[in-house]
């Protein structure tokens, strides 16, 4: 599968779940690492990746958590690993929803008013 057919795959999961959030205050969509990602108060909690995964800013902790059970990776930049941002694959859509949550709610908390 091409990227561009894994970010259209990837945008069929996503874009359902999106629409739930940007019913809600503070909540948008704006530019992230050369995609669109939903913001609260400005600041992105969720985007779809360049190769069609659902990027999250979760927790240190929990960003460990699901690199260690396997579920998620560590996104990266510039060779570097990110402490909050990890990468879901398609493979595991079933979790998209649930932390999109944990990371809106994250966000949310660290963002201010």
């Amino acid at each position: 599968m091409t990227d561009a057919a894994a970010v259209e795959r990837a945008h069929d999961i996503f874009d359902p779940l999106a629409a739930g959030y940007l019913a809600r205050p503070g909540v948008d969509i704006g530019p992230m690492f050369g995609s669109e990602g939903l913001r609260i108060r400005g600041k992105v909690f969720a985007f779809v990746g360049y190769r069609g995964s659902l990027v999250v800013k979760v927790p240190e902790a929990r960003a460990d958590e699901l690199v260690e059970s396997g579920t998620a990776e560590r996104m990266e930049m510039r060779g570097r690993a990110m402490r909050e941002w990890v990468l879901i694959g398609p493979e595991a859509a079933h979790a998209w929803g649930p932390l999109m949550a944990d990371a809106y709610a994250f966000v949310d908390e660290i963002t201010p008013s």
